[in-house]
């Protein structure tokens, strides 16, 4: 490769070697970072935003050139709520990569004066509005007070009247003594007596819950463990634990069916649906409460029927006794012996028998 260079002698920005040849940095990020760096001081107030769309830098190639130099230290940001409720927007960008305690250490030092914009008052001064020459007057109708108002005072009398004589008390009078009032009746163990009067009935105490038994608990707990494996094998089914003993509830179902741990599982992680899950929740309790089997039934044993008396076998040999099956009163070995043994014949003899033929005589014979 050749090379022909003549160095400016104006008009020029120092670039660092650190900068031009960064192997992370995009060729947006490095020109918008040198494009800054010599600008002059009465263009540098303005966004880091507007520089870069002066260079053709827009959109999403001015994101990803930002955000590679606010990475590596070349760009620092600060974020404040002014005076009226306006947030403001501090930018540094520095030709060195800087950490953020340098940054905020430079962002302490005073800044040169920035130069005054030009405003344009307005025409007139502030008044106060009015309307009709006086005052409106508070409507105080739609409020409600939350105390009655003060009574008004009574004018005292300027005469007042003299005050009556008082009476001389007499003595009391003698009379029969109060009979006290019996006590109230006490009711026997078990019953409700109603209160006395002026008086109102306790409120009765709320009655706890029956703690869950030990079974059930168990199941509770194998449940609840399995709702919370599904997210090992999908992300999207991650249950939190308040969550997961929720749906212990409808799962604990499958479980009391007959069906282990790894059916459960396999029955909430078959058939994804093609969308995706939004909501691990309503899908995992919809697919419990739909696809809940049915109850594991045991089949009943079917009952015999009563075995038949024993009797006495009426065939020859010793007197013995078996059970008859269809009323039979012989038993089967005694039947058996009784029968006569078939006669043997060869398949010719036989085929003569049926057609009416002579028997034919073996070959050889």
């Amino acid at each position: 490769m050749l090379r022909y260079v003549i160095a400016p002698s104006a008009r020029y920005t120092k670039a660092s070697h650190d900068v031009v040849r960064h192997q992370r940095l995009s060729s947006d990020a490095k020109i918008l970072l040198l494009y800054v760096q010599g600008l002059p001081d009465d263009a540098a107030y303005k966004p880091l935003s507007e520089l870069a769309r002066r260079l053709g830098i827009k959109g999403r190639a001015y994101q990803k050139a930002k955000e590679q130099l606010v990475e590596h230290g070349y760009v620092h940001e600060w974020r404040s709520q002014g005076e009226g409720g306006r947030w403001l927007t501090e930018q540094l960008v520095a030709n060195n990569p800087l950490t953020s305690e340098q940054a905020r250490h430079l962002r302490g030092a005073p800044l040169p004066a920035r130069p005054p914009s030009t405003h344009f008052p307005a025409v007139g001064g502030p008044a106060s509005r009015t309307a009709g020459g006086y005052e409106p007057v508070e409507d105080h109708s739609d409020k409600t007070t939350p105390h009655p108002p003060p009574e008004a005072k009574p004018t005292p009398d300027p005469n007042p009247a003299p005050p009556p004589a008082p009476t001389p008390a007499l003595p009391p009078t003698p009379g029969p003594e109060p009979t006290p009032a019996p006590p109230p009746a006490r009711p026997p163990a078990g019953l409700f007596a109603p209160p006395p009067a002026g008086l109102s009935a306790p409120a009765p105490e709320p009655t706890p819950p029956p703690p869950p038994s030990t079974a059930n608990s168990v199941q509770l707990a194998r449940a609840e463990r399995v709702l919370l494996s599904l997210r090992h094998s999908r992300r999207e089914l991650h249950l939190g634990l308040r969550e997961a003993r929720t749906l212990a509830v409808e799962a604990v179902k499958w479980l009391e069916r007959g069906l282990s741990e790894s059916d459960l599982r396999h029955a909430l992680l078959a058939e994804r649906p093609d969308s995706g899950v939004r909501s691990a929740v309503g899908f995992l309790r919809y697919r419990l409460i739909q696809k809940l089997p049915e109850p594991n039934v045991q089949p009943q044993p079917r009952e015999r029927p009563p075995l038949p008396e024993r009797i006495e076998c009426t065939g020859p040999g010793d007197p013995h006794v078996f059970r008859p099956l269809y009323g039979e009163t012989e038993c089967p070995r005694c039947r058996y012996a009784a029968t006569p043994e078939p006669e043997h014949i060869t398949w010719r003899e036989r085929v003569a028998r049926i057609h009416g033929t002579p028997t034919p005589l073996p070959a050889g014979k």
